[in-house]
């Protein structure tokens, strides 16, 4: 078994009065490729926001490499920033900002000897990857929500990360974009990058999960493997069963 690269140690997340996560404890191993699924809104997308970093547990810790996300200085926060990338639902770009400016500043935080023609020249290498083929220089209420996605998941390679958080990452693609994606997965997958994805797509959690892990109503109920999934007809129930609703 692979070292975890993401713990979470028996964390709770409360908003608005509300537990939105319950007392969930998972390693999530370094190299692996692990699907969150569940019902919408039984917490996956928060539990992937928790190993992320990008919320803070009510209760409980989540550790990167071993230590407390949450107690790390600046140093340790830019280095786990550079080495992992999310893809939101959402999509998640600057409104304010043009498509270019958007993928220009992770380059610039992470990389800031990096000049401008080698900032240009990644630029346009992660959105050819991805297939986005219009212009830069608009904002993204220019874009259908398939084409924000699609520079969500430009701006999410330009680091080139080792940990990749996907949340709904084919959502509003069509088939062909779709399958581009996918494509870049499971080659990162290859090259034994730790990945962490949401989908309702059951085909994709088949092809791509090692593990698989269901969240209900903010707690575990299901930790299996891929291959435990695939032998077992009545796992692969339960798994659909919870995706479709």
């Amino acid at each position: 078994m692979a070292e975890p690269v993401i713990e979470l140690k028996d964390v709770s997340f409360s908003a608005q009065n509300m537990d939105v996560v319950r007392n969930i404890s998972y390693d999530f191993e370094g190299g692996k490729t692990t699907a969150l699924v569940g019902p919408s809104g039984g917490g996956k997308s928060t539990v992937l926001k928790l190993a992320a970093g990008l919320l803070l547990p009510t209760s409980g810790k989540v550790l990167f490499r071993g230590q407390d996300i949450s107690a790390m200085g600046r140093p340790q926060t830019l280095a786990f920033r550079r080495e992992s990338a999310v893809v939101f639902q959402d999509s998640a770009l600057w409104a304010n900002q043009t498509l270019f400016q958007t993928l220009e500043l992770p380059l610039k935080i992470h990389y800031p000897d990096m000049d401008k023609d080698e900032r240009e020249s990644r630029i346009a290498e992660v959105t050819a990857a991805v297939g986005y083929k219009r212009a830069l220089h608009i904002r993204p209420a220019l874009l259908s929500m398939g084409e924000q996605k699609l520079i969500s998941f430009a701006r999410a390679l330009l680091c080139n990360p080792s940990i990749l958080f996907l949340d709904e990452w084919t959502e509003s693609l069509d088939d062909e974009a779709a399958r581009r994606l996918v494509g870049i997965v499971r080659r990162r997958k290859a090259d034994n990058n730790t990945i962490l994805f949401i989908s309702h797509d059951l085909e994709i959690i088949k092809e791509l999960a090692e593990y698989v892990v269901m969240v209900i109503d903010g707690r575990l109920s299901l930790q299996v493997t891929g291959e435990e999934m695939e032998a077992d007809r009545n796992v692969a129930k339960i798994v659909e069963k919870g995706i479709s609703s």
